[in-house]
């Protein structure tokens, strides 16, 4: 038996081997379908331009509300209770550190007058 002999001899028994009744053969296109369907609604939300740019949008106004909580819990943390104890805590701020404090009223009070001055 020669080469060409054997290889269709050994397709045809393949070809016996894999034949199948048409009700498989609808299930296999079915499958195929339903496979084929999932692969272009995965293509096409893909290619959905404004769909992502909502969900990029939803996602970056999340982080944006959480980092505003964040900054203003630590805001709360910092700032005082009452105008009193923020007084307090100028008062005790100016205690600690007098020449500061001092420069900046020097300059202010030369602000004022050379705005007095030019009147």
């Amino acid at each position: 038996m020669s080469a060409a002999e054997e290889k269709g001899k050994s397709s045809t028994e393949a070809g016996a081997k894999e034949s199948r009744d048409p009700e498989q053969i609808r299930e296999d296109i079915e499958q195929t379908r339903e496979e084929l369907g999932e692969t272009v609604a995965a293509v096409a939300e893909k290619t959905d331009v404004k769909r992502q740019a909502q969900a990029k949008a939803e996602e970056l106004k999340g982080q944006a509300g959480a980092k505003a909580k964040e900054l203003s819990d630590k805001a709360k943390e910092v700032a005082p209770d009452s105008a009193a104890e923020g007084v307090q805590q100028a008062q005790q701020l100016a205690k600690e550190n007098p020449m500061p404090l001092a420069f900046a009223g020097v300059f202010l009070a030369g602000v004022v007058f050379g705005r007095l001055l030019s009147r």
